[in-house]
């Protein structure tokens, strides 16, 4: 998906430096110098450029070059009259403080960074007929709620249900109301009364300036972008022109762009937060920040003296107070000697040590210029930066320029728009930058800042964005950022360090060549103490440091130490519960997990909650896991695997002790003997010995267990085992644990035997049939149930679509499963991003079943599957993926359940023939020696308890 922006000119060149993205992938140019082409005009411009460089001037039709690939265009070549701060760089680039409420986000995240995830999530949710996207750069669109389904039609646009009032003020959808979804036409800044009259009949929607295109809506779009003879472009806006021309009812007649089919949708639970004024760089920055005010939602413990204050990227030694409201600090160093106001965005400087009173309403500009220069650039907070300079209403820091220019005894050259005026002076030293700036601010009386004035090189405002040094820029806010990260280390108790993505953050350490932070103390808070450790050994592991291992380790170490301490004051008191000529016989089905696998395992369930549905399945008509336990004569306890043809015998507590041995035929019933208090640290009484603690309890035990299932099945196999076991010894030994109570000691039990895992495995196998499973954040997780219909599941229409077919290659889930619980770890923002759409999907998964619609379940599962393989690449083998792309012409959708990797196929054909033709497919040529199709059917009991 590549993405295509327009920019300032001095950016396109080093844009790929600054930004360290790739050229393949981002394609930048700008408009041409001196023409207005309009947003229309400039989408063209930019698709022809990007085309013309890919194909080296090569004559590839138009219509074949848009079909080669899905692109994002992202229009930011303005020219920031209202944000100068920004304007050299462009908005696009303006950095956004980390969100109080957020995890996994950078410290070096820009409006670019956080406006794209929504735009690619788009177009990966497009029609294969829709590749263009067009939007805006100087915007922030969030959507609290999943995306719905994106219709086929030429024209996809997005908008927002809001005020009336606002609504005046941009592009308007209006629908009737008896086809919300269909334009009838658009508007561009209608009147409160306009919309009056509209509102019986119709709905209206604002323009958030996100437009999806077919390649035929794009090629109209060229070809009025061009004089009738084709040979030269002209301006043509997007909304106000080719918008006014489309609908049921356009504005503007046009045969060709009246014909295209338009689809207009809300954005769900959409929020809009423009960046294009000083002042809205506060409020947008301060709306977002306040979308969350629950203190438990947020992670630092700092109270700022007010709440519009950002200071990111920069150096301030002077304390801030409840006087300096709506103030932005960036990329600046801010000295003992300076006094504030409010209202101002100070952005640029460098360090200094001036004596400098900045009044209220004034901002503060430093842009480099060449190797060496500086240019002093204030302005207002209010300035518009338009008008001639001869006019008394144009503005300069907040007043007349021509009075300004007055108090100063100086006399401004004649022009038209103050945009071109050369007023900021180039200065050679921070002293004379420091000088004239005070001049120009606050001390109109300080004749050497006038004299500086007057003999430096002047440049307007346009010059400084053409001629900025925006490598300088960059490595200024560079080397602020790196004087930020251990301050934010050492206050972790009061800044947003520990929620940051700290992949990023070790990567940032260990490039800048910063030391570690100190460890935190052992009273600081538990998930803390695992972030820190997990951050320290990335950077270890960066910086080539051997320790990196003990400190990952240290990691798991507190998280199970997290999970047992939930039931470290719950000492068991096992007692023989059964006739001594008694068995008690365990046994579970498995489970298909259908949507949500992952966001159920520690520690992101911890701190997001999880969603996953899931299903109960037996094979072969018979619950596949099976446990048995009954009285042994002697005082030892002896397990058994029919399946693998083991048997151990136990004597002591250290044998019993030894179940971290990933692949031993008994670490699962020796974890769960010791939960079940045959160990001292789980065991409410006292003894000196197993032997006699055996003694005490009547007998020894005998435990044997039946797994009728290959290993690495990725079916649940190990959870439920575990379970199982759980839930035989509650029975033998008097426990009374009940299913909830089981499932949560399966989750400790596989911390115990390091293997790790979330909870879904297991209450996917123990609770019976189709069901979402749902937590919420805290160490105690305990899913709350919703049963959903199984309609799709045993209707005969449907039934026989749902196939199961054991690949024949094996896995182990614990090194998948390592690697993205480190990512949990890290706040990875890529994991993080992922995990919260697994969240969103499962609910999606949950309504189409309710729904009874068979069709979106099956792609849904489709869906879940390329979630898995994003999470991990290790998920689907080449050997999986060439068996699932021999019938995948037949399929809805098909997975791997659980970490993937291999073990089982859970296919879902198309409908009964088409499911005919796959079983005919794969049997006729097997995948290899153990691959086979496998009967699944509904469990409708999940765990089963019974004596004989």
């Amino acid at each position: 998906m590549k993405k295509l922006l327009s920019l300032p000119p001095n950016l396109v060149g080093s844009f790929h430096e600054i930004t360290h993205t790739g050229i393949s992938d981002w394609f930048c140019t700008s408009d041409p110098v001196g023409a207005r082409l309009g947003s229309g005009g400039g989408t063209t411009w930019l698709l022809e450029a990007c085309r013309i460089a890919e194909d080296g001037g090569t004559a590839v039709p138009v219509q074949e070059w848009l079909a080669k690939e899905k692109r994002i265009l992202l229009h930011a070549g303005g020219q920031s009259r209202r944000l100068p701060g920004y304007a050299p760089s462009g908005k696009i680039l303006t950095p956004v403080p980390v969100f109080r409420w957020a995890r996994g986000q950078k410290l070096s995240q820009t409006l670019l960074s956080l406006q794209l995830p929504l735009y690619e999530e788009i177009m990966r949710k497009a029609p294969d007929s829709l590749h263009t996207l067009v939007a805006s750069g100087d915007v922030y669109l969030r959507n609290s709620e999943p995306l719905q389904a994106i219709p086929e039609a030429d024209v996809v646009c997005y908008g927002l249900w809001v005020d009336p009032a606002l609504a005046t003020r941009h592009g308007v959808f209006v629908s009737d109301r008896k086809a919300p979804d269909q334009l009838d036409f658009m508007l561009q800044k209608p009147s409160l009364d306009e919309l009056g009259h509209l509102a019986g009949t119709h709905l209206f929607l604002m323009d958030i300036g996100v437009w999806l295109l077919s390649d035929r809506a794009v090629e109209l779009l060229m070809k009025h972008s061009y004089t009738p003879d084709g040979k030269q472009m002209k301006e043509y806006d997007l909304y106000s022109e080719f918008g006014l021309a489309l609908g049921a009812h356009p504005r503007i007649e046009d045969e060709e762009l009246n014909a295209l089919s338009v689809a207009i949708l809300p954005l769900p639970g959409g929020e809009f937060y423009h960046y294009g004024t000083s002042r809205e760089l506060i409020s947008s920055t301060l709306a977002v920040q306040n979308l969350v005010r629950d203190q438990r939602a947020i992670m630092q413990r700092k109270v700022k003296p007010h709440p519009a204050m950002f200071v990111q990227n920069a150096e301030v030694c002077r304390p801030l107070t409840a006087d300096n409201s709506e103030l932005w600090i960036e990329n600046s160093f801010i000295g003992k000697g300076w006094t504030l106001s409010d209202r101002h965005v100070i952005t640029g400087v460098p360090e200094n040590d001036w004596t400098f009173r900045v009044p209220s309403g004034v901002c503060i500009d430093v842009v480099p210029v060449d190797s060496e220069g500086w240019a002093a650039r204030p302005y207002g907070f209010n300035d518009p930066f338009k008008g001639d300079m001869a006019d008394g209403e144009t503005l300069f820091m907040g007043r007349s320029v021509g009075e300004w220019a007055s108090e100063r005894g100086v006399s401004l050259p004649a022009c038209g728009d103050i945009q071109n005026a050369p007023l900021f002076p180039v200065c050679r030293n921070v002293d004379d930058l420091g000088l004239v700036m005070r001049w120009m601010v606050s001390e109109p009386e300080l004749k050497e800042g006038r004299k500086i004035w007057e003999e430096a090189v002047r440049m307007s405002a346009n010059r400084l964005s053409d001629e900025a040094d925006l490598r300088r820029l960059f490595a200024q806010r560079e080397a602020f950022r790196q004087k930020n990260w251990p301050m934010l280390a050492a206050n972790h108790d009061k800044s947003i360090f520990y929620q940051l993505d700290l992949a990023d953050a070790a990567s940032e350490f260990v490039a800048g060549g910063l030391a570690l932070p100190e460890a935190l103390p052992e009273d600081a808070p538990l998930m803390k103490r695992i972030h820190d450790h997990m951050f320290r050994a990335r950077v270890m592991r960066l910086s080539g440091d051997s320790r990196c291992d003990e400190e990952q380790q240290m990691a798991f170490s507190l998280l199970r130490e997290g999970l047992t301490g939930t039931i470290a004051d719950e000492k068991q008191s096992p007692h023989l519960n059964v006739y001594r000529d008694q068995i008690v016989w365990g046994r579970s089905p498995v489970r298909i997990d259908l949507a949500g696998g992952w966001t159920d395992t520690p520690p992101y369930c911890m701190y997001a909650g999880g969603n996953v549905v899931n299903v109960a399945i037996e094979l072969n008509g018979q619950p596949p896991l099976q446990v048995y336990v009954k009285p042994a004569n002697e005082p030892h306890i002896i397990l058994r695997s029919i399946d693998m043809g083991a048997r151990e015998c136990i004597s002591t507590w250290d044998e019993l002790r030894d179940f971290k041995k990933v692949g031993s035929p008994f670490s699962i019933p020796k974890a769960a003997l010791a939960l079940a208090g045959f160990i001292p640290e789980f065991s409410a009484g006292r003894f000196h010995s197993l032997e006699e603690q055996l003694k005490a309890f009547g007998c020894g035990l005998e435990v044997t267990l039946l797994a009728a299932i290959p290993a690495g099945s990725g079916l649940g196999t190990s959870s439920i085992l575990a379970a199982t076991v759980l839930g035989a010894l509650s029975d033998f030994c008097g426990l009374a644990w009940d299913k909830n109570e089981i499932g949560n000691r399966t989750l400790i039990l596989e911390q115990l035997l390091t293997t790790g895992g979330g909870w879904q495995d297991q209450y996917g196998g123990v609770l019976h049939g189709l069901k979402l499973l749902q937590t919420g954040e805290g160490f105690h997780q305990n899913p709350s149930v919703r049963w959903l219909p199984e309609y799709l599941f045993t209707e005969p229409e449907y039934r026989a679509c749902h196939l199961l077919y054991y690949t024949g290659i094996t896995r182990t889930a614990k090194d998948i499963l390592a690697e993205i619980v480190r990512g949990m770890f890290l706040n990875s923002g890529t994991h993080l991003g992922l995990l919260s759409g697994m969240k969103a999907h499962a609910l999606d998964m949950y309504e189409a079943i309710l729904r009874g619609d068979f069709t979106a379940y099956g792609k849904l599962v489709g869906k879940t599957w390329e979630q898995n393989k994003a999470l991990d690449a290790g998920t689907n083998p080449p050997a999986v993926e060439r068996l699932i792309s021999r019938i995948q012409d037949y399929t809805l959708g098909c997975k791997l359940p659980g970490a993937g990797g291999g073990g089982y196929l859970y296919i879902v054909a198309k409908d009964p023939e088409a499911a005919l033709q796959i079983r005919r497919l794969l049997t006729a040529e097997p995948q290899n020696g153990n691959a086979r199709f496998v009967e699944m059917s509904l469990s409708d009991k999940g765990l089963q308890v019974s004596r004989s």
